[in-house]
């Protein structure tokens, strides 16, 4: 499985990606904050969701909250100190699928996610994309032509993910930066304009033809032709 882990206390978190890793022998991507969380799991495909109640930037409820309201499909795990019933109640109707209480026995958390994984959730987009020259790794996030990789940040990354689930589509400029940025974002559509150009120029620096077509006045397209 793929597994996201969003933990802020940094030795929690060492220690819990290594136990996933080494016992469970999973991998697993992990981030300290709840923007980040909700950055990677838009843009990544992970199997499950392993989610700090308490993070800075955005709690892992809200981070819960959101993806639901985007349809996300895979399972989510909350981690938190909080052991009230009504606690355990608000977490499950935010929409988590599990809720652990801390201190937590890793026995236990494996032993959650082997239930977690019998079940039915979304499809799992391919980890391996293919586009004319080019092939995107969904696990390794990494952008390769011919062997040679080419170096994303984060948001150009979602960005590519984004587009290529929506090959042929016209993407408005709000849709992107709800997808990429989140709802209720304070960044304009000039970020939008930048961050596009920014991965537009490095795919035709690289010997490709242009595969986003600007839509005059409206948004961008994305071509597999490259």
């Amino acid at each position: 499985m793929n597994i996201l882990l969003a933990e802020d206390d940094k030795k929690l978190g060492k220690l819990v990606k290594y136990m996933l890793e080494k016992k469970g022998g999973y991998h697993v991507d992990w981030v300290e904050n709840g923007e980040d969380a909700l950055d990677y799991a838009r843009g990544s495909a992970y199997d499950v969701l392993i989610l700090d109640w308490m993070m800075p930037l955005m709690d892992g409820v809200d981070v819960c909250k959101r993806l639901r309201g985007d349809n996300y499909g895979q399972a989510i795990v909350l981690l938190t100190a909080k052991d009230s019933l009504q606690d355990k109640i608000f977490g499950l109707d935010a929409g988590a699928d599990d809720y652990l209480t801390k201190p937590f026995e890793m026995d236990e958390l494996l032993a959650r996610l082997r239930v977690l994984a019998r079940r039915n959730f979304a499809p799992r987009q391919s980890d391996i994309v293919t586009f004319g020259p080019f092939t995107l790794n969904r696990t390794s996030h990494q952008l390769s032509r011919d062997g040679a990789e080419i170096q994303l940040s984060p948001r150009e990354y979602q960005l590519l993910d984004f587009f290529l689930q929506n090959t042929g589509n016209v993407l408005t400029r709000e849709a992107i930066l709800n997808r990429i940025w989140g709802l209720g974002s304070d960044v304009s559509y000039k970020n939008v304009d930048v961050t596009v150009k920014m991965l537009r120029d490095k795919l035709d620096a690289s010997g490709g033809e242009t595969v986003i077509h600007s839509i005059r006045g409206v948004g961008y397209r994305f071509e597999m032709d490259a």
